[in-house]
C-alpha cells in the first residue's frame, strides 16, 4: 500500500487489510513524504499489528515511484496491491490466493469492485458485464490486483511515462507473459472521493496522459509495440477528439461519482460528431444531464449498471474465474 497524506480514509483501508481470512502475509506499507497525520497513523497500527512494515520515503516519489517502491520493499514472492482510501472484503485475500495456488500459468488475479462515497456507503454495484466486453481497460480497480513478483519483475514493473495509467500499461505487459483471472465478486471496495489525485492535478497532465494513452493503445491494437511513444513524450500531445471524448468521459464520471457536478460540458459542445456516435452522445449525456442533475444521473446510471449485471449474471458463475484478454 502507498500512501500520502491518506490520514482520512487510512484507518478503515489498513483495518481491512488485517481482518483478512487469509492472515499469513507482511503488509508493506510506504509512506510517500506526507505531510499530515499518516505517519502517526501507520506507528498506531504497526503498534498493534506486527505484520505491518513501514517504509518511508523522505522525498515525494508520486504515484508511479511509490507504485514500484512499495513492491520492490515488498519480500514475498506474490503480491496483493491495496490503495490507501479503498475497502477491501474479508475474503479477497484467500480467495485470490487459492486461484493463484490452483492455475501456475496465472500470473494476475483482480476482481469485481463496487464504488462507495466519502461515507463509505455504497453508491454503485458490481457490473459483471464488464467480463464479457473485450478491450484494452480492465475490469478490475488497480488495488484489487494480486500478482506473482517475478511476473512483475520480467514485465519491468510501473513505468513512469504511463503516469494516470500506469496499471493499464503494466496490465497489458504481463498479460503477454501469463494468464489474467478475474474473480465476478466485488471483493473491493473503491472509494470515490473529492480528495482523489487524479481530481487534484491540473487537467492539462490528465489530458496530456489520455492522449498518449489512446495512441499507444491504436498502436497496441494494430499489434504493434507502443513504447517508442512513451521515449518521445516530450514534445507534448497532438489534437486527438476521441482522446479528449475518452478523458471527459473519465474526468465527469470521477467527479460525478465523487458527488460533484461533471463540469466538462464547457469542453463537450466543440467536440459533438468527433470520433464515434455512441462516445459523442454517452460524453455529452454526461455533461448535460449531470450537470443539470447529478442525482438523476446517478440514479439512471445505477439502473443500468444493475441490468447489465443481471443480464451479465446468467452467463457468469461467481464461483469461478473469468480470464481477461487485452486486445
Amino acid at each position: 500500500m502507498p500512501v500520502h497524506n491518506g490520514e482520512e480514509y487510512l484507518p478503515e483501508s489498513v483495518e481491512s487489510i488485517l481482518h483478512q481470512t487469509f492472515r499469513d502475509f507482511e503488509f508493506v506499507i510506504l509512506d510517500d513524504a506526507s505531510t499530515d497525520r499518516t505517519a502517526s497513523i501507520l506507528r498506531e497500527w504497526a503498534g498493534r499489528d506486527d505484520r505491518i512494515r513501514i517504509v518511508t520515503s523522505q522525498y515525494r516519489l508520486g504515484v508511479v515511484g511509490s507504485a514500484n517502491g512499495v513492491v520492490r520493499a515488498a519480500q514475498a514472492a506474490i503480491c496483493a496491491r491495496m490503495d490507501a482510501d479503498d475497502i477491501s472484503h474479508p475474503e479477497r485475500l484467500m480467495r485470490q490466493w487459492e486461484v493463484l495456488e490452483a492455475h501456475p500459468d496465472v500470473g494476475l488475479v483482480g476482481t469485481l469492485s463496487e464504488a462507495i462515497d466519502a461515507r463509505g456507503r455504497v453508491i454503485r454495484r458490481r457490473d459483471r458485464s464488464t467480463l464479457l466486453r473485450g478491450g484494452a481497460s480492465p475490469p478490475f480497480p488497480h488495488g484489487s490486483a494480486m500478482f506473482r513478483r517475478r511476473t512483475f519483475d520480467e514485465v519491468g514493473g510501473y513505468r513512469a511515462a504511463c503516469v494516470f495509467w500506469e496499471d493499464r500499461d503494466l496490465f497489458i505487459r504481463m498479460s503477454h507473459q501469463a494468464r489474467i483471472l478475474v474473480l465476478p465478486c466485488a471483493f473491493y471496495r473503491l472509494r470515490c472521493h473529492p480528495q482523489s489525485i487524479r481530481l487534484n492535478v491540473p487537467e492539462r497532465e490528465v489530458r496530456d496522459a489520455f492522449h498518449l494513452m489512446h495512441r499507444c493503445l491504436a498502436r497496441y491494437r494494430a499489434g504493434q509495440d507502443y513504447t517508442p511513444l512513451l521515449e518521445d513524450v516530450a514534445g507534448g500531445s497532438a489534437a486527438d477528439g476521441e482522446a479528449d471524448l475518452y478523458w471527459l468521459s473519465s474526468l465527469g464520471s470521477l467527479r460525478l461519482w465523487a458527488g460533484d457536478r461533471p463540469g466538462i460540458l464547457k469542453h463537450v459542445t466543440s467536440l459533438l460528431g468527433v470520433g464515434r456516435i455512441r462516445s459523442s452522445l454517452h460524453v455529452f449525456g454526461l455533461a448535460t444531464l449531470g450537470e443539470l442533475s447529478p442525482v438523476l444521473y446517478r440514479y439512471l446510471s445505477r439502473g443500468l449498471y444493475q441490468l447489465r449485471d443481471a443480464r451479465a449474471g446468467t452467463m457468469i458463475d461467481d464461483r469461478r474465474p473469468v480470464e481477461w484478454r487485452f486486445r
